[in-house]
């Protein structure tokens, strides 16, 4: 899946407010949104991002 750039730049972490950046999956595609402040990893399902901080990972 490819998320787009425009979308990119509006989501933030729900976490700390920190921009998002796409990490994983093959070539262009984002398997998981990686919070640029706190460092929180959000999956992607189904092409969804899951921003649920009870869902993230920590590094």
């Amino acid at each position: 899946m490819k998320i787009d750039d425009w979308l990119l730049e509006i989501l933030a972490c729900p976490a700390c407010k920190s921009p998002l950046r796409a990490e994983g999956g093959a070539g262009d595609e984002a398997g998981e949104l990686a919070c640029t402040g706190c460092g929180l990893v959000y999956p992607v399902r189904d092409d969804i991002p899951v921003l649920l901080v009870d869902e993230a990972r920590k590094p």
